[in-house]
């Protein structure tokens, strides 16, 4: 009995994990931006200073010291208009990664371009928040952003080849 067939079965098996993982977290992101956007747009009838101050005394921060009074003067700036429309392009965004991520599982040619478009677009923003000031979760972003990018650039012919006329 030859080992060729199972070498076969297990390199099937392992066909493009990096791409699954790109698809998770493409997934996950689209997920939690719709709960986000859910959350900002059912606050937004709210009378959010009050809920802020509420959530202060909750974790024990005293309202009263100036940068809370000052975040609480701002966050009571914004308007319902506003918190629907920031809940609005939240949802539009977390569609843009949901189709991201069902186009990639299908490996549909133009999902792979969304996908290295997007991730790339964050790039030079991230670099710039890093350089202003540096933070282990942006860190984390950009090397996700340049591994999703470079993944996909280098394996599309292989990725999506029977998409190609």
């Amino acid at each position: 009995m030859s080992e060729e067939p199972q070498s076969d079965t297990i390199f099937v098996k392992k066909r493009a994990p990096t791409l699954y993982l790109i698809i998770t977290i493409k997934l996950v992101k689209g997920l939690l931006l719709l709960l986000l956007a859910l959350g900002v747009y059912s606050l937004a009838d709210n009378n959010l200073p009050e809920e802020f101050r509420d959530l202060l005394q909750f974790l024990h921060l005293d309202p009263e010291k100036k940068f809370f009074a000052d975040l609480a003067a701002k966050i009571g700036a914004i308007s319902e208009i506003k918190m629907v429309w920031l809940s609005f392009g939240t949802v539009v965004y977390s569609l843009f990664s949901l189709v991201e991520g069902v186009g990639l599982i299908f490996r549909v040619g133009w999902a792979g371009w969304l996908a290295i478009g997007e991730s790339a677009f964050f790039i030079p923003i991230e670099v710039y928040e890093l350089m202003r000031n540096f933070s282990w979760t942006v860190l984390i972003i950009l090397a996700l952003n340049i591994v999703i990018v470079w993944y996909l650039l280098q394996n599309r012919e292989r990725l999506f080849r029977h998409h190609h006329h």
